[in-house]
């Protein structure tokens, strides 16, 4: 048998067969047809893109008896040699078999001997970086300045181990990974010339499995060869891989956009059937969900890389986007903790009901929608159109204890009694005395301190400031942190005039500005500048206290002011 493996088969011969790296080919092109050829190069890359590939192009190039061209000839002795592995003056070293400082000078001791057989000795070490610190040493000076007939081709997969002096002594190209669609491209012309039967499904996940390596994918296309009898498709590869199927795919990501808990199960239940690999499952989802997300904000681009699926459409347009985006956090995650969990079934299982009970708006809304948040045992159970509520039932009572309802702060029961009585008299200047509660930041901050919000609407909440207010309209105007803006939505400003509405006794509309204009004190800043107080009274105290001004003068000792904290006893004796 002398069958020879596809990657070693169908390996670039010529500058023109490289794939994906462009800009390195037409600079040795240029290099060559100009004269202007470098005695050193450093080819770097991750593995399977064309380091040693491009290299032994260089040198046949070099050597080539039609040179200078921009493509070897292939048909010379010099050509063909370096193909066959017998040109003589083409020296490959493994760096790796061969680090010590002694294999490095043995090589060295022939560079002054001039060519045998063509124009120029090639030098190609590979995995350079493997060599040790003495054997960089030894090299430094021929590499420097070599004989005239002698080129150093460098290759390495970690160019971050060669010492700077090496790296300043050669022409550094970097190699790129190649696109899945580049892969595919190439994949497919193989199986063409090699009259495979093939789908473009089976070719797409081998090049996505190759993840930017055409050694890797023309390895994995031998594979699925034998795999598949002579034949590459979808459905094969997928089994080869132990990749989970694209109607799984399909049935989970639907269950989630329609919150149906059972075929959200089911479905994981039935993929355990199968050897799954889970971390790859999780990754066909996010590319999904990473496909939904750009559909939704550039439909063109979506296209463009064909991925505009009837699947993609239709989450695009049930999924809202921070569900997408939630959906992807949530999948990365998971991925992460996967190796973590007891098993990866129970892994990817508990990733996928993390996806379906959150949701985005988590907080202040009384009864969820389409993309509801919260998910009761009945729901996931399957049952049909039940809609729940975003907060857990055990959240937060239904029903206000008396101790709690005795607790309101006394400021906002004198915001309510300043309501009462702007009804009943109006104050000069057209306005009265509400008007003048409403503006005042103290009364905010005692509005947003009794109304006990959390998240995202508590942080909104403290850095607003009352602006204006219209009595005629009702609308109190507010002013937002710059650079906090990003914080309001429509839920959160509905939330934030329900509660003040149940503060004053009388419904405000409110009309959030985010023109950077914070004339006033936002509840937070009035956080901050009392704990700078507490702080500086507590430093205060502690430096008029007869003991800690003996240890001082003692010890000729210093007290940090800020590593003073105030305590409970003096928040309670103020």
């Amino acid at each position: 048998m002398s069958y020879q493996a596809l990657a070693r088969k169908w390996r670039p011969r010529r500058f023109a067969d490289v794939i994906g790296q462009d800009h390195v080919v037409n600079a040795l092109r240029n290099a060559i047809l100009q004269d202007r050829v470098h005695h050193a190069f450093l080819f770097s890359g991750t593995r399977g893109v064309g380091k040693t590939t491009l290299a032994r192009i260089l040198a046949k190039a070099v050597n080539c008896e039609q040179a200078p061209q921009a493509e070897p000839c292939g048909e010379c002795s010099a050509c063909e040699g370096v193909d066959e592995g017998r040109f003589i003056d083409l020296i490959e070293i493994d760096a790796a078999s061969r680090t010590r400082v002694d294999d490095t000078r043995e090589i060295l001791d022939n560079v002054q001997y001039a060519p045998t057989q063509g124009q120029c000795k090639i030098y190609l070490i590979d995995e350079v970086h493997m060599l040790s610190g003495h054997s960089f040493n030894a090299l430094l000076k021929t590499l420097e300045e070599p004989p005239s007939h002698v080129k150093f081709l460098l290759a390495t997969t970690d160019p971050q181990k060669l010492p700077a002096t090496i790296l300043s002594r050669c022409l550094q190209f970097n190699l790129r990974l190649l696109t899945a669609q580049e892969i595919s491209g190439q994949l497919e012309a193989i199986v063409r010339a090699e009259g495979l039967g093939f789908d473009e499904e089976g070719l797409d996940i081998l090049s996505r499995a190759a993840d930017g390596s055409m050694r890797d994918g023309l390895s994995l296309l031998d594979q699925s060869i034998a795999f598949g009898d002579g034949s590459v498709t979808g459905v094969e590869v997928r089994d080869m891989l132990g990749m989970i199927e694209s109607h799984h795919v399909d049935a989970l990501l639907r269950a989630l956009a329609d919150k149906d808990g059972s075929g959200l199960i089911e479905t994981v239940a039935t993929m355990a059937e199968r050897p799954i690999d889970y971390s790859g499952a999780l990754d066909e989802l996010l590319t999904v969900l990473q496909n939904v997300s750009l559909f939704q904000i550039l439909p063109g681009a979506v296209a463009a890389k064909q991925a505009d699926s009837d699947l993609v459409k239709d989450l695009a347009s049930s999924l809202s986007k921070e569900d997408v985006q939630l959906y992807y956090q949530i999948g990365l995650l998971g991925k992460r903790d996967l190796p973590l969990a007891p098993s990866p079934a129970s892994g990817f299982e508990m990733t996928l009901l993390r996806m379906f009970t959150f949701s985005p708006d988590t907080e202040e809304t009384g009864s969820a929608g389409p993309h509801a948040g919260g998910a009761s045992p009945q729901s996931l159970a399957g049952t049909p159109g039940k809609k729940v509520s975003k907060r857990s039932s055990k959240s937060r009572p239904e029903k206000e204890t008396e101790s709690e309802a005795e607790g309101k702060s006394s400021a906002a029961r004198g915001l309510r009694q300043a309501a009462v009585n702007a009804e009943k008299k109006p104050a000069g200047n057209g306005k009265n005395n509400k008007d003048l509660s409403v503006l005042d930041p103290a009364v905010w901050a005692a509005f947003v301190e009794d109304s006990a919000f959390t998240g995202v609407t508590q942080e909104l909440a403290m850095n607003l400031c009352p602006k204006a207010y219209d009595p005629e309209t009702q609308v109190l105007t507010l002013s937002v942190v710059p650079g906090l803006g990003s914080m309001h939505s429509p839920a959160r400003q509905t939330m934030l005039e329900e509660k003040l509405e149940a503060f004053c006794g009388t419904a405000v509309r409110l009309d959030i500005a985010e023109d950077g204009d914070v004339s006033g004190e936002t509840p937070a800043m009035a956080r901050t500048r009392r704990e700078q107080e507490e702080k500086e009274q507590a430093y205060k105290t502690l430096m008029d206290d007869p003991t800690v001004q003996g240890l001082v003068s003692a010890f000729d000792a210093t007290v940090v002011p800020e590593s003073v904290r105030p305590g409970k006893q003096q928040r309670k004796s103020e």
